[in-house]
């Protein structure tokens, strides 16, 4: 009869079309799109080799001769139509992060030229690279247990190398450090840098600023920890996810606050650079905070401002784009360090879990940013003395 057939196919043009069409009319609107939607979106292939395998084993069996078959025939034309939108956008978001770069650091700024199609075609799951190695859970705060950190590195580390220290999403609620931007960190790690991805205390069980004050120890921590993972202490760029994003971007705009700072008021936090995706900017209203905490990147942009570099997808259904856009229009106006924004077409929240077209670019992006930041420290620095003088 093709029932199957049908219901496979009603189900990949569902879940096509929210990744095509994403809506945002409403909060519960904007994740139920976010969650149907955000998997095809960074999987496209593999939905289109599913679509077709089940349509080859449909006219085997005789079932696209049906009328159920014929509608679900049909249905399966519009899926492979919605995927190629999909992977058209996906393929707009190299030359985005190129232009980001060109606007944000000028014509010299390169991101990677040549894309590697193995992970994004073959395994586009998160691996670790056999170059790479992880030392998990290790504690960066005595007092709270669960506040502990991964450390990605090279299995031929070299001393003086740069270091990234990275806070997972979840909206200050869930999360865990394992679960987003992999691609990016084992990259990294794979040439050398020594990456941290961070558990921090959540809402709701430490009101916020508690998770900022864990950032900030976690930074220091690895500063003090230089020594013993061969770290380069002057070249410590922090980067995030959504909240971890809010979170990379407060400590970026905090260094040295001693009331963010309880019981290592004196450590250096400050940062060579911020790395955000998919981020929001301000004061997040829905969780528990301490009242008069800062708590908005927005009110805390200053000339001083490390270099940042801000991804963000133009249909995100989640965290609107407007909000991106506003953080990196406010520190453009102030800050006197170079800002790089790359609007990603088609992007969804969450688009670092995969090997995807847009994340390699993303990451690709990121590598290229950090790169032109450390060759040029000395003159960032001398800029932001300026700005205060």
């Amino acid at each position: 009869m093709g029932i199957g057939y049908l219901i496979t196919t009603l189900l990949s043009t569902f879940l096509t079309a929210a990744a095509v069409a994403p809506v945002r009319r409403t909060w519960a609107l904007g994740q139920l799109s976010w969650r149907l939607g955000m998997q095809v979106n960074e999987l496209p292939f593999l939905l289109g080799v599913w679509v077709l395998l089940s349509t080859g084993l449909a006219q085997a069996e005789g079932d696209v001769r049906t009328p159920i078959g014929a509608v679900g025939l049909v249905l399966a034309a519009l899926t492979l139509v919605g995927l190629c939108i999909v992977v058209r956008r996906s393929l707009a978001a190299a030359p985005a992060v190129a232009e980001a770069l060109r606007v944000g650091l000028g014509e010299d700024a390169r991101s990677r030229g040549r894309r590697s199609w193995a992970p994004i075609l073959l395994a586009p799951l998160p691996f670790r690279p056999r170059s790479v190695s992880i030392r998990r859970d290790i504690s960066y705060d005595a007092e709270h247990p669960e506040n502990v950190l991964d450390i990605y590195s090279s299995r031929t580390p070299v001393s003086g190398t740069p270091t990234l220290v990275y806070f997972h999403g979840g909206g200050y609620l869930s999360g865990r450090k394992s679960r987003e931007a992999r691609p990016l960190l084992t990259r990294l790690a794979g040439q050398g840098w020594v990456c941290a991805t961070v558990d921090y205390r959540l809402s709701r069980t430490a009101p916020y600023p508690a998770a900022l004050v864990d950032a900030k120890r976690a930074v220091a921590w690895m500063r003090e920890h230089a020594s013993t993972y061969g770290i380069d202490p002057g070249t410590v760029f922090v980067a995030g996810s959504s909240a971890g994003a809010h979170l990379a971007a407060m400590v970026a705009l905090s260094p040295g606050a001693a009331d963010l700072q309880p019981g290592f008021e004196t450590a250096d936090t400050q940062v060579a650079g911020a790395i955000c995706l998919y981020g929001f900017y301000d004061t997040p209203t829905w969780i528990d905070r301490e009242p008069g905490a800062p708590s908005s990147p927005l009110e805390l942009v200053s000339v001083s401002a490390p270099p940042f570099f801000v991804a963000h997808g133009d249909r995100d259904s989640f965290v609107p784009v407007e909000d991106a856009r506003e953080f990196v229009r406010c520190l453009r106006a102030v800050s006197s360090s170079p800002v790089v924004y790359a609007e990603l077409p088609g992007g969804q929240h969450t688009f670092d879990l995969y090997h995807s077209l847009r994340l390699e670019a993303a990451v690709d992006g990121a590598e290229a940013f950090t790169s032109w930041v450390r060759d040029r420290s000395g003159e960032i620095r001398s800029a932001a003395d300026r700005g205060l003088a």
